[in-house]
């Protein structure tokens, strides 16, 4: 069984930093993607960051340039570095990889149980 556990989440004044981390654990044979949505009320989770095992990444234009996203393969841990907050930066950011848990089995979608971040002075 796979689970994702995300911390770092919290309240902070615009222009401040925050820095999320996702932990993957349990059965993993090899992680692909690995990456951040957010979602807030009455909108769909849009992705924030991505990052693949060779180190590619991908941005929602929204963050690009403020939020640079990493990963430790060795850990199965990604970070997003969250810095310049704006208030519409407000949202549940979730993390999200793409994991094959043993040699024989597909790659498979996991999600974590999400982590509040609230930009506001």
């Amino acid at each position: 069984q796979v689970q994702l556990v995300e911390s770092g989440g919290g309240l902070v004044q615009p222009g401040g930093s925050l820095r999320l981390s996702c932990a993957a654990s349990g059965s993993i044979f090899s992680i692909n993607f690995m990456g951040w949505y957010r979602q807030t009320p009455g909108k769909q989770r849009e992705l924030v960051a991505a990052i693949t095992s060779g180190g590619s990444t991908n941005y929602a234009d929204s963050v690009k340039g403020r939020f640079p996203i990493s990963r430790d393969n060795a850990k199965n841990t990604v970070y997003l570095q969250m810095n310049s907050l704006k208030p519409e930066d407000t949202a549940v950011y979730y993390c999200n990889a793409v994991i094959a848990p043993n040699s024989v089995s597909s790659f498979n979608n996991y999600w974590g149980q999400g982590t509040q971040v609230t930009v506001s002075s």
